[in-house]
């Protein structure tokens, strides 16, 4: 019987190791107008697929079957069919858009617009615009809470995180974080909203109940100038225990221990560390570098780059679909 169990268990193993070995990552690459297709179980580059100019933020579906780009140029959502790895529509998103974030449901598309500093909501089935509310000056991050009632942007110029009620589109806190904000992740729980402050080499933790700054979380590291710490990319595994920050200029990722608000670990990656991810089972990281224009794979336990992977040039985001 023990056997017998050990063999099960054997060949579960292998099955979720073959399913994770049919994954693939998508780099955006806003030079190429391109996604840079990597194999997971090879780790090398296969292909490309065409897309809109200039393709930044990723995300997918929340039925995990197509992949959204936003692309800067055209102004432009670039909607990809994972099955074909092909476009098969275009939703127009306003005047630069920065980044975006899907309603639980799918069904809006929450849009930051840097040039008109405002944060458009999209119906992705129509493609029109429902509502604009007016935020601070260069609006970039965006994030929409689990029950989707509340929206939360950043104002690279004025340092503000702006706390937005869908129902009415309206602006109900604006809360004072570091200098130049760019990224959000939300604790499990709700309770917790962080942000990267680039220009500030740090993180704010907002408690969303009061919907104030309870905490600042600061970056070190070892031979880089404060100035060169520029934290962005922000990733949180599902059981908000530890977080992942990309720190730009200084090459680096920091792993987070969340409870403790301090960084355990970093890791030198490539230049410019920006877009980051994890996969399902949240033991590898994949690390955009968007000044050596590579993909770097990190091994989460170990704290330990494995490879770096010529992608793109100026490569900004990536997804993982397994």
């Amino acid at each position: 019987m023990n056997i017998r169990l050990h063999l099960l268990a054997l060949a579960a193993a292998c099955t979720s190791l073959g399913a994770a070995a049919q994954g693939v990552a998508y780099v955006s690459s806003e030079k190429d107008h391109t996604l840079t297709v990597v194999d997971l179980k090879t780790q090398a580059v296969t292909g490309t697929v065409a897309t809109c100019k200039r393709p930044r933020h990723l995300q997918r579906s929340p039925d995990g079957k197509q992949l959204l780009v936003a692309c800067t140029d055209t102004h432009q959502a670039d909607v990809i069919d994972l099955a074909t790895r092909k476009s098969v529509r275009r939703v127009p998103l306003g005047e630069d858009p920065e980044a975006f974030d899907l309603s639980p449901d799918g069904k809006t598309l929450y849009v930051t617009n840097e040039e008109d500093a405002a944060v458009s909501f999209i119906d992705l089935a129509s493609g029109k615009k429902r509502a604009e509310v007016k935020v601070g000056q260069e609006p970039e991050g965006i994030k929409v809470t689990a029950d989707g009632k509340t929206v939360y942007a950043t104002s690279e110029v004025a340092n503000l995180v702006h706390q937005i009620d869908v129902a009415s589109a309206k602006v109900t806190k604006n809360i004072q974080v570091g200098k130049r904000p760019r990224r959000f992740a939300l604790t499990p729980d709700g309770a917790q909203l962080w942000v990267t402050n680039e220009l500030d080499a740090s993180i704010s933790i907002i408690d969303t109940r009061k919907g104030e700054v309870i905490d600042t979380l600061r970056f070190e590291v070892k031979g880089a100038r404060a100035a060169d710490i520029t934290p962005v990319g922000l990733a949180m595994t599902r059981d908000g225990r530890r977080a992942f920050v990309t720190l730009g200029k200084a090459n680096h990722v920091a792993f987070v221990d969340v409870a403790a608000r301090k960084t355990t670990q970093l890791v030198l990656v490539g230049k410019r560390a920006w877009g980051l991810t994890l996969d399902a089972a949240e033991k590898t990281l994949y690390v955009v570098n968007g000044l050596s224009d590579d993909l770097t794979i990190v091994d989460v336990a170990d704290a330990k780059a494995l490879k770096t992977i010529k992608v793109g040039r100026v490569p900004y985001g990536v997804v993982v679909v397994e």
